[in-house]
């Protein structure tokens, strides 16, 4: 079975060198909590998935740059997690999934911790991107104010799924 042209099952079993590659290269992952390493900075948070991926390590601080003032974040480039607001986490944490450019974003309350304003650049930046590399994003949230920003809502309730 291949999926964006890489084989990732070969005789009925997912082979785990291709999982590895597959998360690191397609999937960006946006947790609720951003599970930022904390002897890294900002800039460094987001670079070290590009460098996980291969690029040079001058490449990959210059994307992570690049994303971090997309988010609005890049005067903090050089702060330490512990040193950050929870939204200025937030948005390292975002600018690393959306580092390797990933065919698919998982997001776990990605606006959170953001304020209105914040959560609309974010939202913004990810529909943005979805459009450009043909991504999906698949988001769980309670912030309706960001419900506009999405093609297609489920709903779930008493743990049925249901299409809004």
């Amino acid at each position: 079975m291949e999926l964006d042209g890489e084989l990732v099952l070969r005789d009925g079993e997912w082979q785990r060198s291709n999982l590895r590659r597959l998360r690191l290269d397609k999937i960006g992952f946006i947790f609720q909590f951003h599970n930022l390493l904390p002897f890294l900075d900002a800039t460094d948070n987001v670079a070290i998935v590009q460098q996980l991926a291969g690029a040079d390590a001058a490449t990959a601080r210059k994307r992570a740059s690049a994303l971090l003032d997309d988010l609005e974040v890049g005067h903090r480039k050089h702060a330490m997690p512990a040193k950050l607001s929870g939204g200025e986490a937030q948005r390292v944490a975002i600018a690393r999934a959306l580092a390797n450019s990933p065919r698919i974003i998982l997001a776990d309350e990605p606006t959170a911790a953001l304020d209105s304003k914040r959560a609309g650049i974010v939202m913004d930046l990810l529909r943005k991107l979805a459009v450009e590399h043909d991504a999906a994003i698949i988001a769980v949230t309670h912030d309706e104010k960001i419900f506009d920003r999405f093609d297609r809502i489920f709903h779930l309730r008493d743990g049925r799924l249901t299409d809004a």
